[in-house]
Formats: structure tokens, sequence, C-alpha cells
């Protein structure tokens, strides 16, 4: 069980940056952090997600357009953005990552079925990606506010991904960061039931 302090780093006194220091993000780091968020589980071990790190200027001015006024300034003064996206042919690794499941042909066969998953259990690994990022000391920004086509157009059209959401990582400057927003007890988002 983590300690208070592991507790602290990943949830309970991580904050989320409104601005970012000119430190770098040194590639290494986000080998580390993939190398985590891929032992996470996913359901029979799909594993979809699939992530772009834009870390040039020229990528990131690409990216720029896609986004939404709101968070161009947050997003573009990240020193790392992620485009975490998914492989709606995730299946086609399923005979390696599963093998003597036969799960291959169940999802190929059904489109519905394969998009849920991937989109589903990409989430989950975006979601690992948080948590590993916060593990390693650095801050994240999540980000949906952006045009999915214009990213996928710009970057995942190749590889016939579908972008998710973005993760903006890099060591944030917490000078004026507001009170952190309140939220819901568990007696307003939980159930129990016997």
């Amino acid at each position: 069980m983590l300690d208070a302090s592991g507790l602290d780093l990943l949830f309970t006194k991580a904050r989320t940056p409104l601005r970012w220091t000119t430190r770098p993000v040194e590639e290494d780091l986000l080998r580390q952090i993939y190398d985590l968020v891929r032992m996470g589980p996913t359901s029979g071990n799909c594993c979809p997600a699939r992530v772009v790190f834009l870390v040039g200027s020229a990528a990131r001015e690409k990216l720029r357009p896609a986004l939404s006024a709101g968070n161009v300034n947050r997003v573009m003064g990240a020193p790392v953005i992620a485009i975490v996206a998914h492989d709606p042919l995730f299946f086609e690794q399923l005979p390696r990552l599963s093998p003597g499941e036969e799960l291959r042909a169940w999802f190929a066969a059904d489109v519905g079925l394969s998009e849920e998953t991937a989109f589903r259990n990409g989430t989950l690994q975006g979601a690992y990606m948080i948590m590993a990022a916060r593990a390693l000391g650095l801050d994240v920004l999540p980000v949906s506010g952006f045009d999915q086509s214009v990213v996928e157009d710009a970057f995942l059209v190749e590889q016939g991904w579908r972008a998710n959401f973005l993760l903006c990582l890099g060591y944030g400057d917490f000078a004026e960061l507001p009170e952190r927003a309140p939220r819901l007890e568990f007696e307003q988002a939980c159930r129990i039931i016997d």
C-alpha cells in the first residue's frame, strides 16, 4: 500500500497547472511513462491506446488550429503535448497480446464492439498515463477542448488512429494557483448495493 506521501503525489496534493515552467521533459522520461502505462490492465489485454508526443515547435504549431480558444495558452505552454489516441484495429495485435484466446476474429466481426472496446480501454490507458506521469514527478493537464478531426488529419490519419484527448506534460508553475475546485462526496457519487 502506498503511504500518505505517495497518495499525495498521485491524488491528494496533485494539482492541474495553469502555466508551465520552461524545464524540459526528457525523451527517456516519456519512455518510462509508457513503460508503466503498458503494464496497466485492459480487457483481454487489448492495449488499444496509442500516443503521439508533440515536443517540437513545428508539431505544436500544427496542433494550434485544433485547440479551442480557451485552451491555446495552457496547451501551447506545455513542454510536451501527448495526443492520447486509440487504434480501431487494435484486434490485429490480439494474437500476440492474448495468445490462445481467439479474440481477434470476435472483434474483427463486430465493428461496434471493437470501437467501443478501443475507446473504453484506450481511455483507461490514458488515465494510467496521468498516474504514471505524476508518479515520475511530472504535472499533467488533460484537455478535451479541441477539434478531433483536425488533430486526426494532422497527426493520426496515416496510422488510422482516433484521437481521444490531449495530455499536457511538464513541470507546472503553481504561483497564483486558485484553491482546488470542490469534488463530490461519496454519498453524492456512489451507491453500495447488497
